[in-house]
């Protein structure tokens, strides 16, 4: 295996395939951050030209993390089939973009198994942006939770109602207003500003009986630790439809997030037992790059890696929904909207190839050199890449967690903008509410949460809506 390569009459030398992933890399402050980037544009492109020239095999036979020590790789590594690897491993990385930027969705999806998440990432770093987009596009992972995201022609939203205090007034007042605006189709889902079982129970309750009340094709989940969702399914205080957890790449990373692979196990079996939905995809994973050095678990590997190595982590439990909240952490991890942008598309296409149903946070925090336009820009590419779904939030502004998203607007503009629609029984359930017209287009009274009140009086007065 080479591990050098001359270029403008200087030798760039690097210690091994960690090193020379992390060198290919995009700039990304938390590499930096980390002392493993690039020391500029040459050597990175060095690295780019010797990433390429590496086989398959040999970033299969190198994971970033030793197999004994680790039980992300493991899991990965375990779960790899040898008929579809048998059919890449000769595969140059080089070779292996081409062959996604030419091959059918088909011809993808019949070597996906054989790749474990250093290949995936590899891959990702010889991709431009418009590569990432394009090669995106082709891909379409479905899953079933209560109803089917991922279909082509579709693009689902989180309807996510956070409240600074858990107040079930002040949720329900945002749930109100996000239907209104036919966003929720993915799950009307809350990141809780209390992690305890009966305040996660109530609103895992209130958000089943107002989606039974209106009969919404849609999912509901809290998003707490999965412990405490564990415990609301052991005394059966609460129907849950979707169970969450945030992941990491590493076991040490995870450990910092209080999860290892045994108790996401454990957790997926009680799920599986107990869930309210009816669907074999009933799982909810968000990530992002940076978190495994946040917590000091990511052993000398670059983010976009780690990141790829959550993906291989997800894909063990058939998730229903996996984003990346790609520009949350903060400005050490991604300096600015130009990095945000190029994470977002990386992330996408790296869950994508791996074959989970991939949606993204697009989203900043307030002291990231970043702004609405960044923001703007990287969901129209990601709704042009066929993501699965986006978040939609307030005047895209999280009053609890205290970072800018996409609000309810975007999610209707981009629907607008590319012609997709929502999951299809969340579409005609908005028209028999008035809320779309039959073109699928919001209507005059949409965007109004007092719609809902007009309708419980005619509910009242026995008149079936």
């Amino acid at each position: 295996m080479k591990l050098k390569t001359n270029l403008f009459g200087r030798t760039y030398s690097f210690r091994d395939v960690k090193d020379v992933l992390a060198k290919a890399n995009e700039e990304k402050s938390g590499d930096m951050l980390a002392g493993i980037a690039a020391s500029g544009n040459v050597e990175r492109v060095a690295a780019k030209v010797v990433l390429a020239e590496m086989t398959m095999a040999d970033l299969r036979e190198n994971p970033v993390v030793p197999y004994e020590e680790d039980d992300i790789t493991r899991a990965d590594q375990d779960a790899l089939e040898d008929l579809a690897y048998q059919k890449i491993k000769g595969f140059t990385v080089g070779d292996f973009r081409e062959f996604l930027l030419s091959a059918t969705e088909e011809e993808i999806a019949a070597i996906r198994p054989g790749l474990t998440a250093e290949m995936v990432a590899g891959v990702t770093k010889l991709m431009s942006n418009m590569d990432l987009v394009y090669a995106a596009k082709k891909m379409h992972v479905e899953a079933t939770c209560n109803t089917t995201i991922g279909r082509l022609g579709t693009l689902s939203s989180r309807l996510q109602p956070n409240h600074a205090t858990d107040n079930p007034a002040g949720i329900m007042a945002s749930v109100l207003e996000g239907i209104s605006y036919g966003v929720g189709d993915a799950v009307i889902g809350l990141n809780p500003a209390v992690d305890t079982i009966d305040s996660v129970a109530d609103i895992l309750k209130e958000f089943k009986t107002f989606i039974e009340k209106w009969q919404l094709p849609t999912q509901n989940c809290v998003l707490a630790h999965v412990t405490t969702q564990m415990k609301v399914l052991e005394k059966d205080l609460a129907p849950m439809d979707l169970m969450f957890q945030s992941l990491a790449g590493s076991e040490v990373a995870s450990r910092a997030f209080g999860i290892n692979v045994a108790l996401m196990d454990e957790a997926y079996e009680l799920m599986r037992e107990k869930k309210s939905s009816a669907g074999p995809n009933f799982m909810y994973f968000e990530t992002g790059q940076g978190s495994e050095l946040s917590s000091d678990g990511h052993h000398g590997a670059d983010q976009l890696v780690m990141e790829a190595r959550c993906y291989a982590f997800a894909k063990r439990y058939h998730p229903f929904l996996v984003n990346t909240v790609v520009g949350f952490i903060g400005p050490e991890y991604l300096y600015d909207g130009r990095q945000m942008i190029r994470a977002g598309l990386e992330d996408h296409f790296m869950g994508k190839l791996t074959g989970i149903p991939m949606g993204c946070d697009v989203c900043y925090t307030n002291h990231m050199r970043a702004d609405q336009n960044d923001l703007e820009n990287l969901a129209m590419m990601l709704a042009m890449a066929d993501c699965n779904y986006i978040m939609g939030i307030p005047g895209g502004d999280d009053v609890m967690l205290m970072y800018q998203t996409t609000s309810y607007h975007d999610v209707a503009s981009l629907r607008r903008i590319t012609g997709k629609q929502p999951i299809a029984e969340f579409a005609r359930r908005m028209q028999e509410l008035g809320i779309f017209d039959e073109q699928g287009h919001l209507t005059e009274i949409a965007g109004d949460p007092s719609l809902f009140y007009g309708l419980d009086k005619k509910l009242a007065g026995g008149i079936a809506v």
